[in-house]
């Protein structure tokens, strides 16, 4: 491999027993490699991204009444979007104990961002995944916001209690 630091190629073998493990070395290791960049990485197809990326889908409100496949496919993308929120918020939980445990006396002052952003992401995901039961599905997400909506045009400006 030309990119290794320490290839072993770099220095002199120092006696007949180093000269022998290399050559073990390279019999075992010079077919296997000419193998992978001479067959191997030439067919496989560039991948830009390190995770599988799936198309967006039609929503749970864009489906036509009774398309069990479009509802699946809702569901799933609803799924997925919650998981990918729930790591994101982890990750921000996991950077304000990190920020507060490393200020530890001036963390009020030095992880106020943080802790802000924590904090509003909490509330979004609440908003969103919050009171859904342990098997939420897209419908009842959908019926969430609804309700929500609803209830923000009865009574305008007043905070709803999240």
């Amino acid at each position: 491999m030309d990119s290794d630091p320490l290839a072993i190629d770099d220095l002199p073998p120092r006696n007949n027993f180093e000269k022998f493990i290399r050559f073990l070395y390279k019999s075992v290791d010079g077919p296997i490699t000419w193998f992978r960049e001479s067959v191997v990485e030439p067919n496989r197809p560039k991948y830009y991204y390190y995770h599988r990326q799936f198309r967006r889908v039609p929503t749970i409100d864009e489906c036509f009444e009774g398309d069990v496949a479009c509802f699946y496919e809702a569901n799933s993308q609803f799924k997925r979007d919650k998981r990918v929120d729930s790591q994101i918020l982890t990750l921000l939980r996991q950077r304000m104990e990190d920020c507060t445990w490393y200020e530890r006396d001036d963390h009020r002052e030095k992880c106020k961002k943080v802790t802000a952003d924590y904090e509003l992401a909490t509330v979004n995901w609440f908003i969103k995944y919050g009171d859904l039961g342990a098997q939420p599905n897209a419908r009842e997400a959908l019926m969430k916001q609804k309700h929500r909506m609803v209830w923000e045009r009865r009574n305008g400006d007043r905070k709803s209690v999240v």
